[in-house]
């Protein structure tokens, strides 16, 4: 985990107006909004760098509601899309969504299928190693 974060926090792109990282008090609020507690390694991911921007892929964020990566719109839209309603999106590419399960996993949802594929990483650790960095 701690070698995910220094190669992101390295590849940071700067931008005029960075992101914030968000405090416990606000993913809390984000919980009660979203109605689903945020998995551990989420809310950790949320935590230390979700203020990451780097490659073609923008994961989740909660500090600011007007950004289109920002959770609870995401979610709402994902579960709109047909999403089950216990994931949670990490990231959507296209209309396609990746997304955490209660259990720190990440599932990846089709939306031509509009189901879950076999496509699948232990935890959001090793999808932003293997997916979010690869970008």
């Amino acid at each position: 985990m701690d070698e995910v974060i220094d190669q992101l926090r390295e590849l940071n792109q700067p931008v005029p107006v960075p992101l914030e990282l968000p405090d416990e008090d606000l993913l809390v609020e984000i919980e009660e909004e979203l109605l689903i507690g945020l998995p551990p390694e989420l809310r950790d991911f949320l935590l230390q760098v979700s203020d990451v921007i780097y490659g073609r892929l923008e994961p989740v964020t909660v500090t600011d509601p007007q950004l289109h990566t920002h959770l609870p719109e995401l979610a709402a839209n994902a579960w709109n899309a047909g999403v089950p309603r216990d994931l949670l999106p990490l990231c959507q590419d296209g209309n396609n969504y990746y997304l955490v399960d209660a259990d720190n996993q990440v599932l990846y949802w089709d939306a031509e299928s509009g189901e879950l594929t076999d496509e699948g990483w232990e935890s959001v650790w090793l999808w932003a190693r293997d997916v979010w960095l690869a970008s």
